[in-house]
Order: structure tokens, then sequence, then C-alpha cells
């Protein structure tokens, strides 16, 4: 947790001094207790962290629902606050349009209806990967992320239909990503403020050039890359993105465009109705440092993106599919030209023409 948010939540407590708060660890799968590492030694890859933790914990059961609960009276139900209070625009409020709708019970529905409802479960590992539509991933990180339904809650959930459904990778690849989250929440709480810092915990320094115009641009999704353009629209527009979509984005910024890495972090947390601080930062702090290039061109192409970057970008609407892909080589005046074509392209652009003459 950043420090302005523990400090929000230290005045908080002192400003109410007759409140008793009584404060539960409740955030990740396993709680932080039981996993076999002290939080100043969690190890620096997640597969030492995964194996020892999968051996020797276990998710604590969930609590069972109050029966009751004892409100507070004489309390009145305020307006609700303005989207000017927050730093948004009257365009942004309007064009906003949210994939999920919040809430508990919402949350409960979605979990229940991934799972045992349609059984979509069964192919998550195979579907994951897709940018467009409610039902290629599970979509509970928003939930996760605002508390409105605990790790736990979706494990018993995933373990219960092993039992009754199916048992295959898409089921264990659900819960890693569980534990993928607590890692990331431990290794963040290890390395503290470091991991919100241009050189990162690893301390490495990297020449940024920071052009502000290019960075505008990715922001806006108006780079002359299709793939990444529709991702950051989807993104504006949404408040969410695929995790295909948030390693393109971040990878483009980074090696091609070659801007702070914290610049992209921070625009992210801004715009994300999914943001974990710890699952945020410590993805683009390994897009930054620790994970190899990802090519925007060829994965456009590997994963027939052609109808998701029309459906986005509508300046490339009813263009065909190898236009749509690579539009720098054709006169679509309606849509900038990148930046820069890198030689690297070349492979995944000539793949496309080869495709096309299929």
């Amino acid at each position: 947790m950043p420090p302005y948010e523990i400090k929000i939540g230290d005045e908080v407590i002192s400003a109410l001094p007759a409140v008793k708060f009584n404060l539960f660890w409740g955030k990740t799968l396993y709680h932080k207790n039981d996993i076999p590492f002290e939080i100043s030694k969690i190890p620096l890859t997640s597969k030492a962290y995964r194996i020892p933790a999968a051996r020797d914990a276990e998710p604590r059961e969930t609590f069972n629902p109050p029966s009751k609960l004892n409100g507070v009276k004489n309390v009145n139900t305020e307006r609700f606050p303005s989207y000017k209070l927050y730093g948004f625009n009257e365009d942004e409020y309007k064009d906003s349009k949210p994939i999920l709708e919040g809430g508990e019970t919402a949350a409960l529905e979605r979990l229940e209806y991934y799972t045992f409802g349609s059984e979509l479960l069964t192919g998550y590992r195979w579907s994951r990967n897709k940018s467009d539509g409610l039902d290629y991933s599970s979509k509970l990180s928003p939930y996760l992320a605002l508390g409105c339904i605990s790790a736990r809650e979706i494990y018993e959930k995933v373990k219960d239909y092993e039992s009754k459904i199916k048992k295959n990778p898409s089921t264990w690849w659900l819960v890693f990503e569980l534990v993928w989250r607590d890692y990331f929440t431990f290794k963040g709480m290890r390395f503290g403020n470091a991991i919100f810092k241009t050189k990162g915990y690893k301390n490495k320094s990297i020449v940024w050039e920071n052009d502000p115009l290019k960075f505008e641009k990715w922001c806006s999704g108006c780079t002359g890359i299709p793939f990444v353009d529709a991702h950051m629209r989807q993104l504006n527009t949404t408040g969410y993105m695929s995790n295909r979509g948030r390693v393109n984005c971040a990878s483009y910024l980074t090696h091609d465009l070659k801007i702070d890495w914290t610049w992209g972090a921070a625009y992210f947390e801004a715009k994300l109705i999914d943001y974990d601080v710890s699952s945020n930062w410590m993805n683009w702090h390994m897009q930054a440092f620790e994970i190899w290039y990802t090519n925007p061109v060829h994965q456009s192409n590997k994963y027939n993106a052609q109808e998701f970057i029309r459906k986005w970008i509508p300046e490339l609407a009813g263009r065909n599919d190898i236009e749509t892909l690579i539009p720098w080589e054709f006169d679509i005046p309606v849509y900038p030209k990148p930046a820069e074509v890198y030689q690297k392209w070349n492979r995944a652009i000539n793949l496309i023409h080869k495709k096309a003459d299929i």
C-alpha cells in the first residue's frame, strides 16, 4: 500500500478516537501469517514463492455471513459525490461505460455465472488471451480489487467446481493467478516504496526519452499501432483491459517509446476499475525490467485482432484485414502514422502479407 494510503487510514483512526477499529487481514488467498516466509525474505522469483507456499500453506476457510448487522442509527445518505471532486471532466464522465456493475451481490452473481452457471471456467485456460467481451475471462479482478469478494471465496468455489463439474488446467490456472496476486502483494510489502520509483526495487538505471507528446498519444490511443490503440481506447472507455492488452501496451511504452514505466503505471492506476496497487506496479516493474519484449504487430496477427481493432478504432472500420493490422502501409489519412516502424517488426509484417496472400 502506498504511503499516502497508509497515512489516510491512520488519519481516519486518529480522527475517531471513540471508535474501536478491529483490523483483519483479508486481501490474499494465503494469510500472511501462514506462508512459509517472513515478509522481509519473500523470494525474488514467483516459482520460489509458489511451490513452498502451495506445499506448506492452506487457504483459511471463509467466514459465514452475519445473520444480523448492527447499523449506526440516524445516518442519512448524502448525494453521490460529483465526478468533478475526483478530477474528471464532463466528457470523461459521460463517455465512460464501465463493463461491470459494482458491489458484493454482483460479485457473487458473476462468480456463480462463470463457474456453475455457464461452466465457462472449463475453457478459461484457452480463452484468457482474448481482448474483448465479458466471458473470455472471469472478470473477478474488479471485485477483488475493491473488496467485494475475497480470494478465498473464489478458491472455495473453484474447488467445489472441480469436485462436481471438472478439474483441468483451467481450474488450476485460475487458482494460480490468485497465488500470483498474493506473491505481488507480499513482494510489494517487502520492497515498500521502491516499487513506485523509476529505478525499481533492483535500482536499475535506464535512459528514458520521456517524450510528452508520444506519451499523450499512447494515453489517448493515437500511436498509429492498432493493437495498442484499440486496447488504450477500450481502457479509457470501460476502465478495463485484458491481460494481453496490458502486456502489449506496457511493452510498447517502455521498450519502443522509451518512456518511464512509472508514467504508464500511474496512468493505469487512474483508469483501471480493477486497480490493485501491488499487481499494477509490480506488473509494470516486470515489463520494464524483467520480461522480454512483446511485439504488438505480431501479437495482433497471432490473436486475429482485426474485429477487436475495428470495434475500438472507427477510423479503421470497413478496412480489410491487412489494412487493419498494418495501416501505415496504406493511405488512411484519418488514422495517425506511428512515430516509427521498427525493423524488428519486419518478420511480423511479412507474415501478415503472406497470410493475406493465402
